[in-house]
């Protein structure tokens, strides 16, 4: 999931596809960037704090698929009750996307960063400690407030850290620790679990989380309060239609990619044929060139947002269709799902770049709404495909990813165009 930033003004990118003035006038928006940049002692020292931070979430969130059969085991509960670890995090990110910030709004944001950080200690001493289920579900409930919470705040966070320019490399940074997470986070969960136990494995957050706290204080800047955020204010921004446009394209992108990719181990295994070592060799090399993609995208970017946001899906989209095609194929799969890795990873950086262009004034109200559809659309993808997948064949999920991939190319188009449209400078007679 990834997040949205701060306050970005004027135009931090020179697009030519999408540039110009951001939406409200180029006045109104160098005094927001004025106003709203925090002068840090180390920009960059604070993104890539931030990057630990988004690192620690992600592979907390998904350590657990790795764990099932020894936490079930040991709370003497099913593999399948122990799976819903993953569902309750992810319905309390949901809610605290939509709520949190609201209930701190009046506290400095460097310090609600440190709230969520320590709530994410706190959740990994539960799971660690937890002598029942009830125990363990309230720690893995602990861990999705964590990540709703930051991720509604990180891009509004970062466009008061960084300068406007760098603001998309500054995102690709914080997609990066996600990317690196997608990638360790289950073998490492694997591997810690064999070798110390999964409360162990799990405990490994505390000591991580602890040295963040300590990082955070002592390079993140104080950055005040805004306006409080409400939920009404959340879905009132979808009265602008760009931004309405770009969170359904954003949606879609989300469905598309999660109804595909939460099936790709049994289609390597029934359908490409892979034994273990080569599967996990193949997942390997997705999850890396995920971690490329978000090195790269930032610097693109800067100059080719609109083309980017079309792009992306309109070539996960193709993936799909060739995946169904050639999936008996061993290397032609292998390729593709490098290349799909590599187009996934820079759908959250160029939507949240796009976003701090359309609503600067607006990104925490923006971050929270966008969290709780991408929350959504994850689950729904899953789900959706899940049933596809047993009912019509490992197929169907391939195609109906490609159908959202699809659907949100065109609405990126629309999104691209509107933006470009809102942004084009008026001339007076």
């Amino acid at each position: 999931m990834q997040r949205l930033i701060g306050a970005v003004p004027t135009v931090y990118m020179e697009a030519n596809d999408i540039v110009g003035e951001p939406i409200g006038g180029p006045k109104r928006m160098e005094t927001t960037y004025d106003s709203q940049l925090v002068e840090a002692p180390s920009a960059w020292g604070a993104v890539a704090c931030l990057s630990l931070l988004t690192f620690v979430l992600v592979a907390s969130e998904f350590m657990p698929v790795s764990l099932l059969t020894p936490v079930a085991h040991e709370l003497a509960i099913t593999e399948g009750q122990a799976g819903q670890a993953i569902s309750v995090s992810g319905f309390f990110a949901v809610v605290t996307s939509l709520f949190g910030n609201a209930l701190l709004s009046k506290l400095d944001r460097r310090r609600v960063v440190l709230v969520y950080t320590a709530i994410l200690v706190v959740s990994g001493l539960a799971i660690t400690f937890a002598p029942n289920y009830l125990v363990f579900m309230l720690g893995r409930a602990l861990i999705g407030v964590s990540i709703g919470g930051f991720w509604s705040l990180s891009t509004a966070i970062l466009a008061r850290i960084v300068s406007r320019d760098d603001l998309p490399k500054a995102i690709a940074m914080l997609q990066g620790g996600t990317a690196f997470a997608s990638v360790i986070a289950a073998p490492l969960g694997s591997f810690l679990g064999g070798l110390i136990g999964w409360r162990g494995a799990f405990f490994i957050v505390v000591p991580i989380g602890l040295a963040a706290i300590v990082w955070q204080l002592a390079v993140l800047p104080r950055m005040p309060s805004e306006e409080p955020v409400s939920v009404g204010r959340m879905v009132g921004l979808l009265g602008n239609r760009t931004f309405a446009i770009g969170m359904a394209a954003t949606t879609l992108a989300f469905m598309g990619q999660f109804s595909l990719s939460t099936y790709l181990r049994p289609f390597l295994e029934g359908i490409t044929g892979l034994d273990v070592n080569i599967l996990s060799m193949v997942l390997l090399g997705l999850g890396l060139a995920g971690l490329l993609g978000a090195s790269f995208v930032g610097f693109i970017l800067r100059s080719h947002l609109g083309a980017v946001l079309v792009a992306l899906p309109a070539a996960l989209a193709i993936i799909a269709l060739l995946l169904i095609a050639l999936g008996s194929f061993a290397v032609a799969t292998a390729v593709l799902l490098f290349l799909w890795g590599l187009f996934t990873t820079p759908i959250p950086v160029a939507w949240n770049t796009w976003m701090a262009k359309v609503i600067p004034n607006d990104l925490e109200a923006g971050g929270g709404l966008q969290v709780a559809l991408i929350q959504f659309a994850i689950t729904f993808g899953a789900f959706a495909g899940g049933l596809l997948f047993d009912s019509a064949g490992w197929w169907s999920p391939f195609a109906l990813g490609a159908l959202l991939l699809l659907g949100s190319t065109l609405l990126s188009i629309a999104a691209a165009t509107s933006t470009r449209a809102s942004h084009r400078p008026q001339y007076s007679n």
